[in-house]
């Protein structure tokens, strides 16, 4: 499967120069940054596809500039074959010293992703280049170009989407009353694991009885009783791409009236949360469409949880 890396560097320098981004991306006297420093792994693949611990990029107009050290020279070459590449452990220092020899006079940088210290040694390191380049914050600036997803990035999402989807029908069959959270917990993220996954998503969440009340719940060793609600939070990560779902049954039992009740509500805003996804729809007024339903049935105070989230490279995306 292609990557279109180049691409998306081409989208982000002409995000560099959109007066849309303007009140975000411009230095003391409202210049716009030329080039940008990314420094935040997860957006370094996102551009180029180095998916290693250590690495940094720069994206100027005359190319893109990947720095890693040497644990990963050959990854880097297998996974980014369209950028340049440069071994090195003073990463920052040797890009603001090339971002100096293409005469970069504004040089943008991730400012939410760097630390107090990472900060002051970036500035020490285009100091130390000689040269008159000027460091100018560029916010989320590729948060937020990875908010629409390529043809490519959907085509992953799905794929991690199906593994989950196996995995868990897989699971069904096998559960029954005496199995702890954990237990099960682990058996979904074997399944995940044998249907293709690289991993899972995040830490599954197995919640039986009272604790399916607990949205982050962590499984514990308590026995699923008969008649249990359980609550299933889980995803797959396949080639860098998240999964994250959530299933809610009864187990060795009927439900009772109330699971019923109860289940058929948020069912039926869900519904409601669907029908209000279209495009340039707020996503205030998704979750105002789902949320309204459960307020009206009084349990408004309950939903202390979000109705979504983006999803893609990390589980939590804007």
């Amino acid at each position: 499967m292609s990557h279109p890396y180049a691409e998306r560097r081409a989208r982000l320098l002409a995000a560099l120069e959109s007066p849309a981004e303007q009140t975000e991306q411009t230095g003391p006297d409202g210049a716009r940054p030329e080039a940008l420093l990314v420094t935040n792994l997860v957006n370094v693949r996102y551009l180029c596809g180095f998916s290693g611990s250590n690495g940094a990029l720069l994206v100027t107009r005359a190319g893109a500039l990947l720095a890693t050290d040497g644990r990963y020279t050959e990854q880097a070459a297998a996974e980014s074959p369209d950028v340049e590449l440069v071994t090195t452990r003073a990463l920052t220092a040797e890009l603001a010293s090339r971002a100096a020899g293409l005469e970069v006079g504004r040089l943008g940088y991730e400012a939410e992703d760097l630390s107090v210290g990472a900060y002051r040694r970036l500035v020490a390191s285009v100091a130390d280049a000689g040269a008159s380049t000027n460091l100018v914050p560029a916010g989320r600036l590729v948060e937020a170009l990875r908010v629409t997803k390529d043809e490519t990035e959907i085509a992953l999402l799905r794929g991690a989407c199906a593994i989950g989807d196996r995995a868990l029908a897989g699971l069904l069959p096998t559960l029954r009353p005496g199995l702890t959270e954990r237990e099960i917990a682990h058996a979904l993220e074997a399944a995940m694991l044998a249907n293709g996954a690289d991993a899972p998503s995040f830490a599954t969440i197995d919640a039986g009885g009272p604790n399916a009340a607990i949205p982050h719940h962590q499984p514990t060793d308590r026995p699923v009783e008969p008649g249990d609600f359980l609550k299933i939070d889980f995803g797959a990560r396949r080639g860098g791409y998240h999964s994250d779902m959530t299933r809610t049954l009864v187990v060795g039992a009927e439900p009772a009236q109330w699971q019923r009740e109860i289940y058929d509500l948020v069912a039926d805003a869900q519904r409601c949360g669907t029908d209000a996804l279209a495009v340039g729809a707020e996503l205030s007024a998704v979750d105002a469409a789902a949320r309204s339903v459960i307020e009206s049935a009084g349990y408004g105070d309950q939903f202390a949880h979000g109705l979504g989230h983006g999803v893609g490279l990390v589980i939590h995306e804007d």
